[in-house]
């Protein structure tokens, strides 16, 4: 062998060497990793209380007629919309209608009547001042007038009420709704007090909860609560408090607060649960990052990892905080870090104290 030749070995290694120390900039770029940041911020700090409840309708009703009668039309089944005034189900009238014509034709006959004696106690009063009948005939033909009035205003009353009992043969909806039930038939008889229909008002729901009464003093009819709902597809809803009942709860120590749902597009029927998150101002700002800035170890230590420029270059360290309560993907600093402070949101599993990154870019 000659010992004057370089081996093989040392000529791969310098090779190698030259190699790492001309590569193109991009490699070097592809060596270091990329990490998404995020400034740590001074926020107002709320409290998140996660309730169950179920969705409940403001207005519930079983429909009953005013009248008796056979049921001759039902106008709709159960799981129809209908407005309010909607014609749900028509009684048999036939025999209403004539005992309103009966009516009628005895205030014609008595206003006939009437006007025959008014005619007549004219004359009197013309034969009177001629002194050609006695005063007492007058008196007489008057008090038949005043008979005849009376008996047309009670034959007008009584065509009103058939009038009336004729409008209560069709049973209207006293709102919007949904028929819950429908609980007859045609030919049935049914009678005032038997229930017909039921209808439930769901335009507007109600989520009522059950809050634990340390909480009573801290909520208010502006409280926010993000409601969410399989029926919604993973999306959430969100509504102030409408209600607050002050009325506990001795066994459960509990008191109601009750929400109102917009349901115009019919997604949502009563008796559903729901899964309520109650937004609680604390009346205390603090420092907050975002949840995914944290690390937590088994051994207890929370971390985030702080990114640096020094030069040209960013580097991370590893900081050590004490957390509060979390909110909204936010999470409250108590201690460890400062407002301002660039933490560490998206690549950080496999950060090394000191090491350099990549800052992305928002959106990239």
């Amino acid at each position: 062998m000659d010992h004057g030749d370089p081996c093989p070995r040392c000529v791969h290694g310098l090779g190698l060497l030259v190699w790492v120390l001309l590569a193109p900039p991009a490699l070097h770029a592809q060596q270091v990793p990329p990490v998404a940041v995020a400034l740590a911020e001074r926020a107002e700090i709320v409290e998140e209380l996660s309730l169950t409840g179920t969705l409940t309708s403001p207005r519930s009703a079983r429909l009953s007629p005013e009248v008796e009668g056979r049921v001759a039309k039902v106008s709709v089944d159960a799981g129809d919309r209908v407005k309010g005034g909607a014609i749900l189900l028509t009684l048999d009238d036939e025999l209403a209608r004539l005992e309103l014509e009966q009516a009628q034709a005895a205030l014609r006959e008595t206003e006939a009547e009437l006007a025959d004696a008014r005619r007549r106690l004219r004359e009197a009063r013309n034969l009177v001042a001629r002194q050609s009948i006695p005063e007492t005939e007058m008196e007489t033909r008057e008090a038949q007038v005043r008979r005849l009035v009376a008996a047309a205003e009670r034959r007008k009353a009584e065509q009103a009420y058939q009038s009336a009992r004729i409008e209560r043969h069709t049973l209207e909806a006293p709102f919007a709704g949904v028929i819950g039930r429908r609980l007859t038939e045609l030919g049935e008889w049914v009678v005032p007090g038997t229930a017909v229909l039921e209808l439930v008002a769901v335009d507007r729901l109600r989520l009522d909860l059950q809050v634990p009464q340390s909480y009573f003093g801290r909520l208010d009819r502006k409280t926010p609560v993000v409601v969410h709902l399989d029926a919604l597809l993973g999306r959430s809803v969100e509504a102030p408090v409408s209600k607050i009942v002050p009325v506990s709860n001795p066994s459960a120590r509990t008191f109601l607060a009750r929400v109102r749902l917009d349901n115009a597009t019919g997604r949502m029927t009563p008796g559903m649960s729901a899964r309520a998150t109650l937004r609680i101002d604390t009346g205390r700002t603090n420092v907050v990052v975002p949840r995914d800035a944290l690390i937590r170890y088994p051994d207890g230590r929370i971390m985030v990892w702080i990114a640096r420029r020094n030069s040209e270059r960013h580097t991370v360290s590893e900081q050590r905080v004490r957390t509060g309560l979390t909110f909204a993907e936010q999470v409250e600093i108590v201690a460890g870090l400062e407002a301002g402070t660039a933490v560490v949101v998206r690549g950080n599993e496999t950060l090394r104290e000191g090491q350099q990154v990549r800052i992305q870019e928002p959106g990239s």
